[in-house]
């Protein structure tokens, strides 16, 4: 069984299908692409599976759960992590900072304890903060823990990104294309943070126009295009299919 089941999902804005009776599986321990031209739908299908959006119809399953119609916050609580196109850090806060933000989800202690400073409540900081540095050390941007996370380069930007969203314990991370924005040599290590990702047993279900990035950390591709499913194989078999071509070069 996949970790998560798409179902003939649809998405409609008026008259517009941006979703289009898309079905597919991401198995687990995979990494799995989903790509296509601009306007494919590939946004709008991250934010069905992470219910920043609700279904026309169709049925997301999560490990086993029908997660269809459940809150953002509901879902992450589910284990679905997620990072954006454009990077959403927190100003004025530290890169560790950020991070334990992510954090919080997993924590015990409600907001009025927090706020009396109760004893189970700092010893509770106290690990969030020794978690979140250790996710740090794992991307290795810890030597940054204390830095503005708005003033560092692009792509250790993306690296604490990454680290909150694994803050939250996923067993699936939703990627939206991590390598935006990013030159080579900051795509080539985006490259290597997914893969030692997947390694730690997160399944990871990425959208991503970087093609050579696309092609040499995915188990599997998903092809959209006009809010359906044109293909869907193994990196070496899309870059022969000759529909995937067309759609990418034209006639």
């Amino acid at each position: 069984m996949a970790l998560l089941e798409i179902s003939r999902l649809h998405k409609k804005f008026g008259g517009l299908h941006a979703v289009n009776d898309v079905s597919f599986g991401v198995a687990q321990g995979s990494i799995k692409a989903v790509i296509g031209p601009n306007g494919a739908g590939k946004t709008t299908l991250f934010n069905l599976i992470a219910g920043s959006l609700a279904a026309t119809s169709g049925r997301v399953r999560f490990n086993g759960e029908d997660i269809q119609g459940q809150k953002p916050h509901q879902i992450a609580a589910c284990g679905i992590g997620r990072t954006f196109q454009n990077i959403k850090l927190f100003h004025d806060m530290t890169a560790l900072e950020n991070v334990m933000v992510g954090r919080h989800l997993r924590s015990r202690a409600g907001f009025v304890a927090s706020m009396l400073h109760m004893p189970w409540t700092l010893k509770e900081e106290k690990q969030i903060r020794e978690k979140s540095l250790e996710l740090l050390e794992l991307l290795e941007i810890d030597a940054y823990a204390d830095v503005e996370a708005t003033s560092l380069a692009f792509g250790q930007q993306r690296a604490v990104e990454f680290a909150r969203a694994l803050a939250l314990e996923p067993t699936l991370l939703l990627l939206d294309e991590p390598a935006a924005g990013l030159n080579m040599q900051e795509t080539a290590e985006v490259s290597k943070l997914i893969a030692r990702i997947r390694d730690l047993g997160i399944t990871v279900l990425l959208v991503e126009h970087d093609m050579s990035l696309v092609m040499e950390i995915s188990d599997e591709i998903v092809v959209l295009s006009f809010g359906q499913k044109l293909a869907e194989d193994v990196p070496s078999a899309i870059q022969n299919n000759t529909e995937v071509i067309k759609v990418y070069l034209g006639e």
